[in-house]
C-alpha cells in the first residue's frame, strides 16, 4: 500500500475550507499541512513564483496565464472563493462619472491588470455596458502574478513609487478603481469615494439572472510534479474539498453561529436567488460557462494567446477515488 504522504496546501481561512484546517476532513492519503495565515496576492505569488506550496488556492486568471504560458502548474475544479464585482467599482465623487459610460477616457486603477477581480470587471463592464476596456487609461500598484508583456493596444502605467491606488482615488490622481476587495475609503464613509453601481447588489441579481453566471475569482491549483508523483491526490482532494464544503454548510445552516439579526432571511435569499448550491465543484454546465466566459475575456483581453480548453486547464476528478486508482491527467 503506497504510504501517506505530507503535502502543504495555502488557502484562504474560509467556513468551506475551514474543516481541512482543523482536521475534520482528512484527503485519504494525505497528511495535510494548512497555511492560511497570508493574504491573496501573496499566497499567488509565492506559488505561482516562488513554487512555495504543494498546492494552493490561486487566482483564476493568473492560472489560466500560466497554463498558457507553459508554467508547470495544474489545477482541479475546486472554487474556494467566488463574488459578484459590481459593488467594487469605485469612483472619485467630484470627476463627473454618473454610470459606466463615463469611465470612458478615464484613469482607472487596478492592483494589477492580470487580477481576477479585474478581469471580470473589464469584461462585464465591455459586455453588459459596452464600455470596451481599451477605452480607458489602466494605472496598476504591484507586479504582476506571471511575468509577461503588457497586452497589445493596452494604455498601461505604473504607479509612482510609494503609492497606492486607493490613495491616488482619494487625491483625484486617478478617477475610478477595479478593486478586489471593500476599501477603506469605502467602509469609513469618506465622502470622496462612492460606488459607480449605488444598488449593487441589485446589479449582480440582474447580472445573474441574464447569465447564470457567480464569477470564479480562485481555483485549487497544484505544482505538476505533485501531480505527477501522486497521481490520486487530485481526486482525493476534489472529494475532501467537496466533504469540508457540505460540512460547512449544515453548520452555516443554523443562524445561532452568526451574530447577524437576519442572516437566516439572507441565507434563505441567496438560495432563492442564486439556487441551492452556488458554490458548487467541478465542471458542470453552470461551471463551464463560468470558466469558459474567462477564459474568453482572458483572450479577449490579451492576457493569453488561445482560447484553451476547460478539460485541457483542469485535471479529471471523475475516475476513481482511492490511492492507485487509475487517474486522468
Amino acid at each position: 500500500m503506497p504510504t501517506t504522504v505530507e503535502l502543504t496546501l495555502a488557502c484562504g481561512d474560509y467556513e468551506i475550507t475551514r474543516p481541512l484546517k482543523e482536521g475534520v476532513v482528512r484527503p485519504d492519503g494525505i497528511d495535510l499541512k494548512v497555511v492560511t495565515a497570508m493574504d491573496s496576492p501573496t499566497r499567488h505569488w509565492r506559488f505561482l513564483r516562488n513554487h512555495e506550496f504543494d498546492m494552493a488556492e490561486v487566482s483564476s486568471s493568473s492560472y489560466v496565464a500560466a497554463r498558457d504560458n507553459g508554467l508547470p502548474f495544474r489545477a482541479i475544479p475546486v472554487f474556494p472563493h467566488r463574488r459578484f464585482r459590481h459593488g467594487f467599482v469605485y469612483i472619485n465623487t467630484q470627476k463627473g462619472i454618473a454610470k459606466p459610460a463615463d469611465l470612458a477616457g478615464r484613469k482607472v486603477g487596478v492592483k494589477f491588470f492580470l487580477n481576477s477581480a479585474a478581469l471580470w470587471l473589464r469584461g462585464i463592464l465591455q459586455h453588459e455596458y459596452g464600455v470596451p476596456f481599451t477605452a480607458m487609461d489602466w494605472v496598476t500598484e504591484l507586479d504582476e502574478d506571471i511575468d509577461s508583456a503588457p497586452p497589445a493596444g493596452v494604455r498601461l502605467t505604473r504607479a509612482p513609487k510609494g503609492k497606492s491606488i486607493v490613495g491616488m482615488l482619494l487625491d483625484g490622481e486617478i478617477d475610478a478603481l477595479l478593486h478586489p476587495d471593500l476599501i477603506k475609503p469605502v467602509r469609513d464613509k469618506d465622502p470622496r469615494v462612492g460606488r459607480l453601481f449605488p444598488d449593487y447588489k441589485a446589479e449582480e441579481a440582474k447580472y445573474f439572472a441574464k447569465t447564470g453566471i457567480f464569477p470564479i475569482m480562485h481555483v485549487l491549483g497544484f505544482k505538476q510534479e505533485i501531480v505527477e508523483k501522486y497521481p490520486w491526490v487530485p481526486v482525493n482532494m476534489f472529494m475532501a474539498f467537496n466533504e469540508a464544503k457540505a460540512v460547512a454548510m449544515k453548520r452555516m445552516e443554523n443562524p445561532r453561529i452568526v451574530p447577524l439579526a437576519w442572516y437566516r432571511e439572507a441565507w434563505e435569499e441567496q438560495q432563492e436567488i442564486l439556487g441551492r448550491d452556488p458554490w458548487e465543484y467541478g465542471l458542470t454546465d453552470r461551471n463551464r460557462k463560468n470558466l469558459e466566459t474567462l477564459v474568453g475575456y482572458s483572450q479577449e483581453q490579451g492576457l493569453i494567446k488561445r482560447r484553451i480548453p476547460l478539460d485541457e486547464l483542469f485535471l479529471s476528478v471523475s475516475q476513481g477515488a482511492g490511492r492507485g486508482d487509475e487517474f486522468t491527467f
